[in-house]
């Protein structure tokens, strides 16, 4: 990845407007900013929040509050707290998240 015509910024996450998107159980707000091909993104998960889908795009993730959990489709599961991040490639291994207690999380993809 390559981070080009990206001026130096700040961001007040707290000014960006939120963007619901309906999970298969729970919801999820999104704040987003667009960085050339780069998206950043702040989100809050409902407690009770399960996704609707694999995804398979990359991310980095780092967990700022609460709990997520994240499933591969190969079975294994990994449990993000604050502090925590996890980072996988594009088309590298489906993946899915819940959280019973509602998550917030930065997202770089």
């Amino acid at each position: 990845m390559e981070m080009k015509n990206i001026p130096f910024g700040i961001t007040d996450w707290s000014q960006v407007e939120p963007c619901e998107h309906a999970g298969e159980t729970g919801m999820a707000l999104w704040r987003t900013r667009q960085f050339d091909q780069i998206r950043v993104r702040m989100v809050e998960y409902s407690a009770g929040y399960l996704a609707d889908h694999w995804c398979k795009k990359g991310h980095i993730l780092l967990c700022l509050e609460g709990e997520l959990h994240t499933e591969l489709a190969d079975g294994r599961t990994f449990t993000l707290t604050p502090g925590v991040s996890y980072q996988v490639a594009d088309d590298a291994e489906p993946h899915r998240s819940y959280t019973s207690t509602g998550v917030k999380l930065f997202i770089v993809d």
